[in-house]
């Protein structure tokens, strides 16, 4: 163990706790990443400047009756995401553990497809544009990604690989060696700069007036953040590392670019919404 190492930080995984009720970090995280994004998502569509002329397509009330279809489309995809893409042989095995959730266990790529199978079921059954839709979902989500990486660091889970750099950290249950707190640069990279970039694009390039910027700037955004922290993140030990170094993430992140990337010039280069829809 290096001299230098920071210890980890003595964080008790459960954040509330009153008798046989305790309520987790990991719990806090997805409810105050929903709530916060709610919040935000009204804001957004309540903001006629960013929309042009034609005005919102969206209402205040698209987006309540869209918080229990993003909320179930998140969870089961996050969920059946981890059980299919990382642990397979262990689910088919053993059916039963799939229910378990509170033992932990989600995946973002699986999250962003339940994500995606929710925002165009919502969008077909209100008859508004998924593009639109899913521009206000772009920008909300690294509020989300945020408070989800804080919470991995509370749990210390999903630390990052061996390292001597002066903030490295000694987490429990990964040995005596020093590690990046790679939670913490995951919150950086898919929670801060990845807002403040599709903030830029919103309101600042006036993306809004073309449906489909945002959302491919999102894809597109997170696939490349995922794709740096993956460099500095511990491969899951029942992975580990895929041929050539790669890992999983990174792996599903490279679609998530090409996609992003697609769709974000696609949508820049037909004309802004002048007409209401």
């Amino acid at each position: 163990m290096s001299l230098f190492a920071i210890p980890f930080p003595a964080i008790d995984p459960i954040a509330i706790e009153i008798g046989p009720f305790a309520v987790r970090w990991y719990a806090l995280a997805y409810i105050g990443g929903i709530l916060a994004g709610w919040w935000y998502a009204l804001r957004l569509v309540s903001n006629q400047r960013l929309w042009g002329p034609a005005g919102s397509p969206l209402t205040p009330k698209h987006v309540d009756d869209f918080l229990l279809f993003a909320t179930v489309g998140l969870i089961l995809g996050g969920r059946l995401g981890f059980v299919f893409f990382y642990q397979p042989d262990h689910y088919l095995a053993n059916p039963g553990d799939i229910l378990k959730v509170w033992e932990g266990g989600m995946a973002f790529h699986g999250g962003f497809i339940g994500f995606l199978l929710a925002v165009g079921l919502f969008s077909w059954w209100r008859n508004i544009s998924p593009f639109s839709l899913g521009d206000i979902c772009g920008a909300v989500v690294p509020i989300g990604l945020f408070f989800g990486r804080l919470a991995n660091f509370a749990n210390g889970e999903l630390w990052g690989r061996v390292s001597d750099v002066p903030w490295a950290m000694v987490f429990p249950g990964a040995g005596d060696e020093p590690r990046h707190p790679s939670q913490l640069y995951q919150a950086c990279l898919e929670g801060v700069l990845l807002f403040i970039a599709l903030r830029i694009v919103t309101h600042h390039l006036l993306g809004l007036r073309r449906p489909g910027v945002a959302s491919g700037v999102f894809i597109a955004g997170y696939g490349l953040a995922r794709i740096i922290g993956e460099q500095f993140r511990q491969p899951d030990a029942y992975i580990g590392f895929l041929w050539g170094g790669l890992t999983m993430g990174i792996l599903l992140s490279v679609p998530m670019v090409m996609l992003g990337v697609g769709i974000a010039v696609w949508a820049w280069n037909r004309p802004p919404r002048t007409v209401a829809e």
